[in-house]
């Protein structure tokens, strides 16, 4: 579930908690086949009937309402399948050819699933492990603190815990329904969006922040020049100024880093793909045609910087999908496309050429 998306849930169970009534949460938990949202998507239903989000393209929700006002008068949850095969689906031509279990339970203020909530809107790295069947509990485990909650019977919280911890080692970690010790248990992973880092405040640097920021990425932008690199040109994102010389003690890098370097001087660009190739950044943009990637690479070996394949296997230049880009905002998509694509472990290849389920990662 988006980080948009939580906040909005949490901020209408605020709202209904404030009011005495109670509220419900949907949550996708395993998908078969083709579908509209994925494992981990959520919506809220409302006693009156209402919803906040939406966990289909429209043709569940109704139905997920009903059963929702069952939970709340019985406080018991509910798993459901849902076939979404055309001719079962009410006539509404949906037509996925899949099918889905949703997880409909009470959301209670205080509980631990709102304090999960609260995390995974805030981009905290945490999972949440759901007893579905054959066991009983839940459990929460953050990336910086002690796990809270258990499951019975007794052995499965620690192989639960394992599980979790396992997932947020993942490069780019989904919502799951898995097995374990025999019992099914979904994990809910939450990790922070990703961080854009542009090296560069040129003009073709404003499209490309100011979609990156649309899609609820965060963003820093490094230059050393004070006129460029300004909050007016960037609204939204964080600013530093800094020399290259300056970079390890101005400019943190993550595993949920993704840099682009587009500084438009060979010197600064040199020096900036020198700085990140040392950090854990997964992926390396960089601006500019092959020819000139090279000369970066002859004047770090110049330097006698040694390079390991690994290394140069993050690196992307020229930066972006091959879309025919021309224009700054064109090359903005090209560039934040591919992102994307890395992040989320896809190949960035047109869908028609696919093989298997498209939402499918292909990393190995």
């Amino acid at each position: 579930m988006l980080a948009h998306e939580t906040r909005q849930v949490l901020e209408a169970a605020r709202q209904a908690w404030s009011q005495g009534r109670r509220v419900a949460l949907a949550t996708v938990v395993r998908v078969y086949g083709s579908a509209y949202r994925r494992e981990g998507a959520k919506m809220l239903a409302h006693e009156d009937g209402s919803t906040t989000c939406m966990i289909s393209g429209g043709c569940l929700e109704p139905e997920v309402v009903e059963v929702a006002r069952g939970v709340l008068a019985s406080g018991s949850p509910r798993l459901v399948r849902y076939d979404l095969d055309e001719d079962v689906m009410w006539g509404l031509g949906l037509g996925c050819g899949g099918s889905v279990e949703v997880y409909i339970e009470p959301l209670e203020e205080g509980s631990l699933l709102a304090r999960w909530l609260e995390l995974q809107a805030e981009g905290e790295s945490a999972v949440l492990v759901t007893a579905i069947e054959g066991a009983a509990g839940r459990l929460l485990l953050r990336e910086d603190g002690p796990p809270e909650g258990e499951l019975s019977p007794e052995g499965l919280t620690q192989a639960a815990l394992e599980a979790a911890a396992g997932l947020l080692d993942e490069s780019s970690p989904r919502a799951r329904l898995q097995t374990v010790d025999g019992a099914r248990v979904f994990l809910d992973v939450s990790v922070p969006p990703p961080e854009l880092v542009v090296f560069g405040a040129g003009h073709d640097a404003i499209p490309l922040v100011a979609q990156a920021l649309g899609l609820g990425m965060r963003v820093t932008v490094v230059d050393a020049r004070p006129a460029y690199a300004t909050a007016e040109r960037f609204p939204g994102a964080r600013i530093v100024l800094a020399h290259p010389q300056d970079l390890p003690e101005r400019v943190r890098l993550t595993r949920h880093s993704y840099v682009v370097i587009m500084n438009h001087h060979l010197q600064r660009d040199q020096a900036c793909l020198a700085y990140v190739l040392d950090s854990p950044a997964p992926y390396i943009g960089v601006l500019g045609p092959r020819s000139r990637f090279e000369r970066l690479l002859e004047g770090l070996a110049r330097e006698g910087r040694q390079i390991t394949p690994e290394a140069l296997a993050r690196v992307r230049s020229p930066v972006g999908l091959d879309i025919g880009a021309e224009a700054p905002e064109e090359v903005a998509v090209s560039i934040l496309a591919e992102v994307l694509a890395a992040q989320r472990g896809f190949s960035g290849g047109p869908l028609r050429e696919r093989q298997g389920r498209i939402h499918q990662p292909q990393r190995a």
